[in-house]
């Protein structure tokens, strides 16, 4: 029958599909029963039974080998056609790990189906350049995980400096990954990593003892006033109710003052205004300050300025790079007054040029961050520079 409409009807014992059919259709079973078996040894083998809800013929589909056995109606059943190009772009669209683990399945099953019915053709599914990158990235996901269990990840600090008093008054955490094999791993690919996964949870976990430790380390020596430490929040970090617990237990155990840390959240996560209202809320509570960070890259508008109380505001570097221009500075001009009118502070990020910082002092910018401050360095370097 050809599946031509998308509800089909298939008779008593007659066939659906037929062992080395090409894979252009997979159903779904409405209704009735179907049996899948294969000819072995020159007798048929029944090698399963199938009802409402399941789906038949999928895996062929899928892999887009022919039909590793054949499919018949056990009494009068329903049948809905789905058209192999629905797979295909559903495929597409999914995790690549996730599209990964199911093909090594599926070589499995062929592996094992072959085995069983004597069948001596073999079945080799096609790797792409997605399937090998998916492989790379669990490979990349379990290093990751040795790295945190080794202490191998680095957390450095951007200076941030107070315009108006020409001194570093803070710093932005970053974390950073040497690999042993792969050299310097791009913080976009192993925190993306992370946050796909759970283990953002202790990769934040581990920045925010390290970052304490830094605080007790720059009062120890002598750093006075104690600069505040920016630490950036993930979504997943926000959905923990006991991430703020856990920051407050941290300072605790070192004796740092509460308002020494702030907690920064990209504007890319603020659609979910109750959730990040509660978490101010109960960082101010504590005496901790939050930042919006990458203020006008689009992600939202001035609806959640207007509504959450956050402390500061950081401007996205892309306003900073066009402040020489006569539009650029009318917009940064208007922000910063925007940012005063609210009773926040502004921090302009990608400060590389001499010019732009003056620009951003004459604007009453409160603070500026780049290269042109200090690109992120060690510790070390930082107590060194002192």
């Amino acid at each position: 029958m050809e599946p031509s409409t998308q509800r089909l009807v298939f008779k008593a014992g007659e066939e659906i599909f037929a062992e080395d059919d090409a894979p252009t259709t997979a159903f779904l079973i409405e209704a009735g029963r179907v049996v899948v078996s294969t000819i072995q040894h020159g007798e048929r083998r029944e090698l399963g039974e199938l009802a409402a809800g399941a789906l038949l013929g999928e895996m062929a589909v899928i892999d887009s080998a022919p039909r590793s056995a054949s499919a018949h109606a056990m009494c009068d059943c329903v049948l809905i056609a789905i058209d192999r190009n629905q797979f295909a772009e559903r495929l597409a669209a999914a995790d690549p790990v996730v599209r990964a683990l199911l093909m090594s399945q599926l070589t499995r099953y062929r592996s094992a189906l072959a085995t069983l019915t004597g069948d001596v053709r073999e079945h080799t599914l096609t790797t792409s350049p997605d399937d090998a990158g998916a492989i790379d990235k669990i490979r990349l996901e379990s290093e990751l995980r040795g790295a945190l269990e080794r202490d191998e990840l680095e957390v450095r600090l951007q200076p941030l400096l107070h315009i108006a008093s020409n001194r570093v008054a803070g710093y932005e955490a970053l974390v950073r990954w040497q690999h042993p094999q792969r050299g310097q791993v791009s913080p976009n690919e192993f925190i993306r990593l992370a946050e796909e996964t759970s283990l953002i949870i202790p990769v934040g976990d581990y920045v925010l003892a390290r970052v304490c430790d830094m605080l007790a380390e720059l009062r120890k020596r002598g750093r006075e006033p104690l600069p505040f430490i920016a630490l950036n929040v993930s979504a997943r970090q926000l959905d923990d109710p006991t991430l703020v617990d856990r920051m407050l237990a941290q300072l605790e155990a070192r004796g740092l003052p509460p308002d020494r840390l702030e907690v920064e959240i990209t504007e890319s996560l603020v659609f979910n205004q109750a959730q990040i209202a509660a978490l101010l809320e109960r960082c101010h509570a504590a005496g901790m300050l939050v930042a919006l960070d990458d203020f006008g890259t689009g992600y939202s508008n001035l609806g959640p300025v207007l509504s959450l109380d956050f402390d500061r505001i950081k401007l996205d570097q892309g306003f900073t790079r066009a402040i020489h221009t006569p539009r650029g500075f009318a917009l940064v001009s208007a922000i910063t007054a925007m940012v005063k009118a609210l009773g926040c502070e502004m921090i302009a990020e990608g400060v590389e040029q001499a010019e732009q910082l003056e620009a951003l002092r004459q604007l009453g910018c409160d603070y500026a961050q780049g290269w042109l401050v200090g690109k992120p360095v060690s510790l070390r370097e930082v107590l060194d520079g002192a």
